[in-house]
């Protein structure tokens, strides 16, 4: 099996479309066709059901098509190993973070930017969730996540330690207030955070728990779109420390310790596989963080 077909068939797959993919490729449209009937023959097997208005894999498709990606992924790493080898200080760090958590490297990607600055740095913006399986499939050398995966698939570090914030506006009526109870909030409106967290499940909890009404009538989809709400005085938030810390220190926002949030600690976890040869680009990456 040719691994150029494999492409091939990743393209239609992803594209939907003969020739999109055709495009793509700078291929004819009948080569495309004529190189997925050739794998179809060799496997044995229909990869694509062409009877609808749209492309759509077979169940046969749907496992070439992962393989194909983890095959890609295998040849980004050769060709990643030979630029190394030619020249030590190159290659690709890949590092699969949130839209908070890339905060908490910021400061070590400068610093290793400076030590490596032949190294191209991509951080992927990931959802937290999908990082272990991303990382054990090969398509990060590095994950940025806010849990213990608990698979022994995988090593973590710890990097940072945050802590669960609750902000308010500088104008709110809680401002001046160093410390308030839970059921002091139980008429405030949240503006929440409309992805999944393992920090947003901790405030569900201890508000359940403490039967505690929480309005969560306006969600947002980033943490700076929060920040703006809260400013304005529309809402209060919890939020990671790290994602307000410059804002709480101008003034533009307070924040005011919640009693029963006082232990929830956010431990900010690098992650990298445990049975994979890592990059240098990655393992030079792990010696930084390792000196701070």
């Amino acid at each position: 099996m040719e691994l150029h077909a494999l492409k091939v068939f990743q393209s239609v797959a992803t594209e939907k479309s003969f020739s999109r993919a055709a495009e793509k490729l700078l291929r004819t449209q009948p080569a495309v066709s004529l190189a997925i009937q050739r794998l179809e023959a060799e496997i044995g097997e229909k990869l694509i059901d062409r009877s609808g208005k749209e492309l759509l894999l077979t169940d046969a498709g749907q496992i070439v098509f992962d393989f194909s990606r983890r095959f890609e992924n295998l040849s980004n790493e050769l060709h990643n190993a030979l630029a190394e080898m030619r020249d030590n200080a190159s290659g690709i760090l890949s590092v699969g973070a949130n839209e908070s958590t890339s905060l908490y490297v910021l400061q070590h990607i400068v610093t290793y930017r400076k030590l490596y600055p032949k190294v191209k740095v991509r951080v992927k913006r990931s959802v937290s969730s999908g990082i272990p399986q991303q990382l054990i499939e090969g398509e990060l050398e590095l994950g940025v996540i806010s849990f213990d995966p608990q698979d022994e698939r995988l090593h973590s570090q710890v990097i940072y330690t945050d802590h669960l914030a609750f902000v308010v506006s500088p104008d709110h009526r809680l401002a001046n207030q160093d410390e308030v109870s839970i059921t002091d909030l139980g008429n405030e409106t949240f503006i929440a955070h409309n992805v999944l967290s393992p920090y947003r499940e901790i405030v569900l909890r201890e508000f359940r728990r403490h039967r505690v009404g929480l309005n969560m009538d306006v969600e947002m989809p980033t943490v700076e779109t929060i920040r703006r709400m809260v400013q304005r005085n529309e809402g209060v938030a919890f939020l990671p420390k790290m994602c307000v810390e410059q804002e709480v220190e101008k003034g533009l926002l307070r924040e005011v310790r919640v009693a029963e949030f006082a232990g929830a600690e956010r431990k900010i976890q690098l992650v990298y596989p445990a049975r994979r040869a890592l990059s240098h680009a990655a393992r030079a990456f792990l010696e930084v963080v390792k000196s701070v």
